[in-house]
């Protein structure tokens, strides 16, 4: 079986959607009679992005599956006609929910090319049941076409290793309105405790004190051991990899009520009201008493969450469809 998949995340991010495509490869690497075809428009910059998303996704990307059984378009940008089984992932729906919290380019052409995706392709993987649940109430999208295949957790997170120095809970999160990390800083100025911030300059104009710009893994894996607790009252989420990433280093964790981090979290974090400082603030507060038995079910309920699981359900569907 030969599959396209588009690995265009790569070139352009390290959260999320970089951290899915890189997942998958890795746990599918060497599988027989498995080929994979990794397919990529790269460059940075307004012209690129203009070529990327106004030729490369819609026209040629449709063109070049045609040597395919399946193609897996990564991200919900897709082909108008691919002329190969499509599968899309879409990994939220924030450019609907919450369409004010992105750039004017990203919101006019995302939701054209997210709703262009989900109606071209013959399956549709989301990475939680959440995001299933918000294709099938705003895109009318029928609950069969869906797969839910959950993220998995990359392997240098882990509570091995050496610890970030100092007395700090942890934020992170590229700088952008979604991650509502205004109300983090608040919260800790509440709790009286040190903030440090870890993630890509983005937009929106979003500034963060304590901000230590975008470490590596290896630094990531280092400032999660340290903290006292992952702090993470995002807005909205598609699934929230930080969540699973802080509680396998042994850390526990405080996010959002009410979407999918919680139900990510699955009764292993303290759970806060997002848009209410003191709610988290309290939770801090909270995650340091229950430390002990958050950092036992935390770890347990991260382990559930692997690539190699991912890349099985993500294989089952390529069967199907090729």
């Amino acid at each position: 079986m030969r599959v396209g998949i588009d690995t265009t995340p790569l070139v352009q991010t390290r959260a999320g959607t970089a951290r899915h495509v890189r997942g998958l490869l890795g746990a599918l690497a060497g599988r027989p009679g498995l080929e994979l075809v990794g397919l990529e428009s790269g460059g940075s910059g307004r012209l690129a992005s203009l070529r990327r998303d106004g030729l490369w996704y819609p026209f040629r990307l449709g063109h070049a599956s045609a040597r395919l059984d399946v193609l897996h378009c990564t991200t919900f940008r897709a082909p108008i006609s691919p002329r190969a089984p499509l599968v899309v992932t879409v990994h939220d729906l924030a450019l609907l929910r919450h369409p004010s919290a992105f750039p004017r380019w990203h919101r006019t052409t995302g939701a054209l090319a997210l709703r262009g995706g989900v109606r071209a392709a013959d399956a549709i993987v989301a990475v939680s049941a959440f995001t299933r649940d918000e294709l099938v109430a705003l895109l009318d999208v029928p609950v069969e076409r869906i797969r839910v295949v959950p993220n998995g957790v990359d392997p240098v997170f882990t509570t091995d290793g050496p610890s970030a120095e100092g007395d700090y809970v942890l934020a992170v999160g590229t700088l952008e309105p979604r991650k509502n990390l205004a109300a983090a800083v608040e919260a800790s100025r509440l709790a009286k405790v040190e903030l440090r911030v870890a993630g890509a300059a983005g937009w929106g104009d979003v500034a963060a004190e304590g901000w230590v710009g975008e470490p590596s893994d290896e630094e990531l894996a280092a400032l999660m051991r340290g903290a006292r607790c992952l702090v993470y009252p995002s807005l909205y989420e598609g699934f929230g990899i930080p969540v699973l990433e802080a509680m396998a280093c042994g850390t526990p964790v405080v996010t959002s009520r009410g979407g999918a981090t919680e139900e990510v979290a699955g009764g292993a974090a303290v759970l806060v009201d997002p848009r209410d400082p003191a709610s988290i603030a309290a939770g801090i507060e909270e995650a340091e008493r229950r430390r002990d038995s958050l950092v036992e079910i935390g770890r347990a309920r991260a382990s559930m969450f692997t690539w190699r699981r991912a890349a099985d359900l993500v294989a089952d569907l390529w069967q199907e469809l090729a």
